[in-house]
């Protein structure tokens, strides 16, 4: 029979990666204690000291940054295709004849 998978909140995930940075607690000695799993520790601890502060932003949330990345990248793609469209028409009402 298999396993449900567990989830942890954010806030969970930074009090543990706090302990292990801030509290100097051992990785191994915590995953024993937690029952979870060693390298899931060393995991959030990394992402921790990455981005404390954007660290675990939640189910399907991106971090603030990435957000704005995809919004700019799309914007972007929207002005090419409008300086595209514009050109066309320039192109067409600077011929000859019109």
């Amino acid at each position: 029979m298999a396993k449900k998978r567990r989830r942890f909140s954010g806030q969970y995930k930074r009090e543990i990666a706090e302990m292990v940075v801030k509290g100097g607690h051992d990785v191994h000695v915590l995953s024993r204690e937690l029952d979870l799993r060693a390298d899931m520790i060393e995991r959030w601890v990394k992402q921790y000291t990455e981005d404390p502060e954007q660290s675990f932003p939640g189910k399907g949330r991106s971090k603030a940054r990435d957000e704005e990345l995809v919004r700019l990248r799309r914007e972007n793609r929207i002005l090419r295709e409008e300086r595209d469209i514009l050109k066309k028409v320039v192109s067409i009402f600077s011929e000859p004849g019109q």
